[in-house]
């Protein structure tokens, strides 16, 4: 690139250099925009869009993009393709420097051009790709299909021609500032132009009716004949695992202070309500006793004025499945609730239990490695917590 800037200065001064540069640039912009090679990097859902406009039905080939890099070294086109979170923000930011100039970008959807229907009442999501890194053209949409991008494309190739050349050659944009508050001002102008809307509408209305009390729509909605559909009698599922019956008789033997039911059909859900000391004792139990060799999940609950800690247990043998639950007081000071963590027993409870503990500050003893899974390390509150608040939160807009 750096001898193609410099032949206007040594071309122009030549009679008809200047038709030369002409010729060269041309051809070097019509290279250039007819082998636009974009990066394979998908953020969230309008990624499906992208990866379905290389099919055959669409075949991106024919705009000279077919060819998706595996390597930011090898792309000049980065497609910003869904929702962008602070936590994939630096990687993001990291592949588009990686990007040898002149490089492009497009912010396909909604989501990654303002941040989408994500931006109210969340923490997480940056509110436009622009605010990371240089934007050339936005495509609107949720989602986008793939004509859309393809005029995306075709609106780059039109800008490459139209303001590049070897005397002015690519020059990388400037990242916007977030908007920070503009959003809920525009939310609440919005709101408000709305409210007027309708209270116009109303006296419009009244006037009319006024005006004409003996006015009736000549409208008549046409009825959509109802099918008569045969009645089916539900199937029940097939019993898997061990009876109701039995499980909760072992667990009453096990474990006094456990209620179980008197009776109860084979497929209802089991859910135990555990107390905090027999925590421990419960998941050995149903894991030696009863077969459930998998943890599903461990996750929790916030009920204002309690927590509840849940894990869900299956036999991958036998079939059957059994929840738990520990209530767990809310406390009045910025101590952590606590519990025992089961990973000694269940060693896929480390990654669930850390997840546990970074979105509602619930801590387990003993934990191999009790850390921030999802959020960065200096991050302040528990963001599934009901009164968790964060000043980067918009506020939905009500009315």
């Amino acid at each position: 690139m750096g001898l193609t800037n410099a032949t206007p200065k040594i071309l122009d001064p030549v009679p008809g250099g200047k038709y030369l540069v002409n010729i060269m640039d041309w051809f070097i912009k019509w290279a250039r925009a007819n082998s636009l090679w974009p990066l394979t990097y998908g953020t969230s859902c309008c990624a499906i869009e992208m990866m379905s406009s290389s099919m055959a039905r669409y075949d991106i080939a024919r705009f000279g993009s077919e060819v998706f890099r595996a390597s930011p070294r090898q792309a000049d086109l980065f497609i910003i393709a869904g929702t962008v979170t602070k936590k994939m923000a630096p990687a993001m930011v990291t592949l588009w420097e990686q990007i040898p100039g002149p490089k492009y970008s497009i912010a396909m959807g909604a989501c990654a051009v303002s941040g989408g229907p994500f931006i109210y009442n969340n923490y997480s999501v940056v509110r436009g790709a622009d605010k990371l890194i240089p934007i050339d053209i936005f495509i609107p949409g949720c989602p986008p299909r793939p004509e859309a991008l393809f005029h995306g494309i075709l609106k780059l190739r039109e800008k490459i021609f139209a303001t590049e050349s070897s005397r002015s050659p690519w020059h990388e944009g400037i990242v916007k500032e977030d908007a920070g508050d503009r959003w809920t001002a525009a939310a609440e102008a919005w709101a408000e132009l709305e409210k007027i809307k309708d209270e116009e509408m109303a006296v419009a209305r009244a006037e009319f009716k006024e005006k004409n009390p003996d006015y009736k729509s000549a409208f008549r909605p046409k009825p959509i004949p109802k099918e008569d559909l045969p009645n089916l009698e539900r199937v029940p599922e097939p019993a898997v695992g061990r009876s109701a019956e039995e499980i909760c008789k072992a667990i009453q033997e096990a474990f006094h202070d456990i209620l179980v039911p008197v009776a109860l059909p084979n497929d209802v859900i089991l859910d135990f309500a555990v107390s905090k000391e027999n925590w421990i004792p419960f998941a050995k139990f149903v894991r030696d006793n009863l077969a459930c060799n998998f943890l599903i999940d461990v996750t929790a609950v916030d009920w204002l004025t309690h927590f509840d800690v849940v894990a869900q247990f299956m036999s991958l043998d036998e079939g059957h499945k059994i929840f738990a639950h520990c209530s767990l007081p809310r406390p009045e000071t910025d101590e952590l609730p606590e519990i025992s963590s089961i990973t000694s027993i269940y060693p896929a409870a480390e990654w669930k239990e850390r997840e546990v503990y970074d979105m509602f500050g619930i801590s387990f003893k003993n934990h191999p490695d009790l850390r921030r899974i999802f959020t960065e390390d200096n991050f302040e509150g528990w963001p599934l917590r009901k009164d968790f608040e964060n000043p980067y939160m918009l506020k939905r807009p009500t009315g």
